[in-house]
């Protein structure tokens, strides 16, 4: 049986040049699924309001849904380190806020730390969190609680104004005792001077090679969703939406056609329990060792309408 992996592990990783494999996972099976596998770091990501729950964007999820999902996965994945968002609006708000919500996020979802995204105006709450004992894993540049405000799904750190602030945020984040940095949606040439500035991973997702490990989601690498859309970032390594589809679809021509069951999935009973379902059989009873018919006692049903 594997060990865990620890917040130490992963930041030696970075010192070996060892790639850090991270994917999301959002329930039981796939939590399973994704350690047998051998995946080094499972997100529970809020982007299962995308992929699970049909939202449009990650704003609507909330912290029950964050723990309910988080809690199936732990379940399924005991030896994988597990890392789970904090959803819109349950940081950023307040210190004491932040830490209420992100203890109950550890104690009853169960995972070993914490990613939060945005970079200095979180930093404090981010130190504060670490002092609590709370692993945090940071995210910066494309950051989806904030889409609205980024104006959409944007690549950034083409101008020299982002890349320096995407920078400032990561050395700040770094600086508050994150263990780790995801990048989203940043250009190759700026993930890579950061992930050079830093001692601590970075992990990326559309950000090229330079990073210290990697991210999909879960229903992009397998084309898990219908209709699929295609992304640059990502690599499709299997169509399980089309062979879904496919097999939902045999099943329903099979059994309107009665084609299923057959006779292989279906089971047998012996000829004297059908008789008597049928009223066939009659039981015995002995009365002073003389064997008797029983017979249903007979009622009378008067109508009480005139």
């Amino acid at each position: 049986m594997r060990k865990r992996l620890t917040i130490t592990n992963l930041k030696k990783m970075k010192q070996d040049k060892n790639p850090i494999s991270m994917l999301t996972a959002y329930d039981y099976p796939s939590a399973v699924l994704a350690e047998e596998a051998g995946l080094d770091v499972i997100l529970v990501g809020d982007s299962l309001g995308n992929v699970v729950l049909g939202y449009d964007t990650t704003i609507p999820v909330t912290l029950d849904d964050m723990i309910y999902h988080t809690r199936a996965v732990a379940r399924g994945a005991k030896n994988t380190f597990i890392v789970t968002d904090m959803p819109f609006m349950t940081y950023g708000i307040g210190r004491e806020t932040t830490l209420r919500n992100a203890a109950r996020l550890m104690q009853e979802g169960g995972a070993q730390a914490l990613k939060l995204e945005g970079g200095t105006e979180i930093a404090s709450e981010v130190e504060a969190l670490v002092k609590a004992g709370i692993p945090v894993m940071g995210h910066i540049g494309l950051t989806p609680q904030s889409v609205h405000q980024l104006g959409g799904y944007k690549v950034q750190g083409k101008l020299e104004k982002e890349a320096q602030k995407l920078m400032e945020d990561a050395k700040a984040l770094e600086a508050a005792g994150a263990f780790a940095i995801v990048l989203e949606l940043v250009t190759e040439p700026i993930a890579e001077a950061i992930s050079k500035e830093l001692t601590i991973p970075t992990i990326g997702i559309g950000a090229g090679r330079g990073c210290d490990g990697q991210v999909l989601v879960y229903h992009d690498i397998l084309q898990y969703s219908s209709p699929y859309m295609e992304k640059k970032m990502v690599k499709t390594y299997a169509d399980i939406g089309s062979t879904i589809r496919s097999a939902i679809s045999s099943y329903v021509n099979e059994v309107k056609a009665g084609a299923f069951p057959a006779e292989e999935h279906t089971f047998g009973a012996k000829p004297a329990a059908i008789n008597h379902l049928y009223g066939a059989g009659e039981a015995t009873n002995t009365n002073n060792g003389q064997a008797s018919r029983e017979e249903s006692p007979k009622r009378d049903f008067v109508s009480n309408h005139s």
